[in-house]
């Protein structure tokens, strides 16, 4: 097993004068959107796309949409998986749609009954209600009226991102209805945001109900802003440093993503965000004005931003800040439950992660992370793990078990870490 020990021998990154430049990656979120737009329009995904993603989420649907092969494996990608579902269905033929095998632990069955309102054909393959799936397309001709869709929202929002992003390509348009509390709101915005970039017509008549109008997408080109996700790692390590003078590319104070909220949970950790421009790219540093005495919120949602937690909570547990989070409904079927998971890891430096179960997905964090010899974190597949825990390695040594899951997301996190002054060093278990 490949396994990283890593510190860092100042806690210092950056100077006033010349602070580190971090070039993150393009936001992967945006860039699988808008990838399955170009191809549902007939030219090629990555056409018009500057700064795409080259996490392997991206890499992967890249090039399923464009070899198309009869059996298209999404790997451990639940976005290009649930994204590819409803694009296969307006494709003539039939498809197989697999994944990992976490990938098929994880429930797709709003999305398939969706998909089969519109007309498809999908079967599944071996568990009801999960991949793979068997995907035949529909005949858009002959859908006579507007397909009007029922469906849960909250168990992912990418299943009705991936509903209406098919919406505009059907002859008489799409009615979305949902049945409750969208998980994960500003992905659905992101989505609708990013139709309407690309010409097409959405209409969102309360929070429950959109209608997205015929006509397909117009041929646009989209500069794609750096991820918010990534940037919140770099927001972290900034807390836990002495000081820090950090720049991070193409990052805009008007976000389409919901975890540029990021910016402002910082705040009380004494991370500060400057926006500016340089050489017309949009950047953000940040520096740490930390008050003499740290007072955390006790209570924080993470509804709107689930991502974020496993970086909040490892954060708590550094600064010994007991705290509340609630918002997590949709971690457990990621791509590792990751509510076990910070459990288990945080336990072994002191913190406890448990469950409050009269509050429904709620957790309270207690405790401070503290250790004598370097502690070892596993990363059960999930590259946030990985990225949320890696911070602590300002306060001492700590080892990364599977260090490469970072690919998923952000190929280059480690370099980036070096590049900030951390010492990585290789080792074998």
């Amino acid at each position: 097993m490949r396994l990283f020990r890593l510190w860092h021998p100042t806690r210092c990154i950056g100077r006033p004068e010349q602070p580190v430049h971090i070039a993150l990656e393009g936001s992967k979120s945006i860039s699988n959107r808008a990838l399955i737009v170009n191809a549902l329009r007939g030219a090629d995904p990555a056409e018009g796309l500057q700064g795409l993603s080259s996490a392997s989420d991206t890499r992967t649907l890249l090039r399923l949409l464009r070899e198309r092969p009869e059996v298209c494996d999404a790997g451990d990608g639940g976005t290009t998986l649930r994204f590819l579902a409803a694009y296969l269905a307006l494709q003539r033929g039939c498809y197989t749609l697999t994944g990992t095998a976490r990938m098929q632990e994880r429930p797709v069955a709003p999305l398939v009954e969706g998909i089969r309102q519109l007309g498809a054909e999908v079967h599944y393959l071996r568990r009801e209600g999960y991949p793979p799936l068997r995907i035949c397309g529909l005949d858009r001709h002959a859908l006579r009226q507007r397909p009007l869709l029922h469906l849960p929202a909250n168990v992912s929002s990418q299943f009705i991102s991936a509903l209406l992003l098919v919406g505009p390509c059907l002859p008489n348009g799409l009615e979305v209805t949902l049945l409750n509390r969208p998980a994960s709101e500003p992905y659905l915005r992101m989505t609708v945001l990013l139709m309407r970039h690309f010409g097409a017509t959405v209409h969102r008549r309360a929070e429950s109900h959109f209608v997205v109008e015929p006509g397909g997408y117009m041929a646009r080109p989209l500069r794609i802003e750096s991820d918010w996700t990534a940037a919140a790692y770099w927001y972290a390590i900034a807390a836990l440093t002495k000081d820090a003078h950090v720049e991070l590319s193409s990052l805009y104070p008007n976000s389409w993503q919901g975890d540029a909220i990021v910016a402002q949970l910082a705040l009380p950790f004494g991370v500060r965000s400057a926006f500016s421009t340089e050489d017309g790219a949009p950047v953000v540093r940040l520096s740490l004005k930390r008050p003499a005495s740290v007072a955390l919120p006790g209570a924080v949602s993470f509804e709107g931003c689930p991502d974020l937690a496993q970086t909040f909570a490892v954060l708590y547990a550094a600064f010994g800040q007991e705290a509340s989070f609630s918002g997590l409904d949709t971690l457990k079927i990621k791509e590792t439950d990751r509510c076990a998971a910070l459990q288990t890891e945080l336990a072994k430096v002191g913190a406890l992660f448990e469950a409050e179960p009269s509050l429904g997905a709620t957790y309270r964090l207690s405790g401070r992370a503290r250790w004598s010899s370097p502690p070892r974190f596993a990363t059960y597949g999930d590259h946030r793990m990985a990225m949320a825990f890696a911070p602590l390695a300002l306060l001492g040594p700590i080892e990364i078990e599977n260090p490469d899951v970072v690919d998923k997301s952000y190929p280059t996190f480690w370099e980036h870490l070096r590049q900030a002054g951390f010492i990585i060093e290789t080792l074998s278990a």
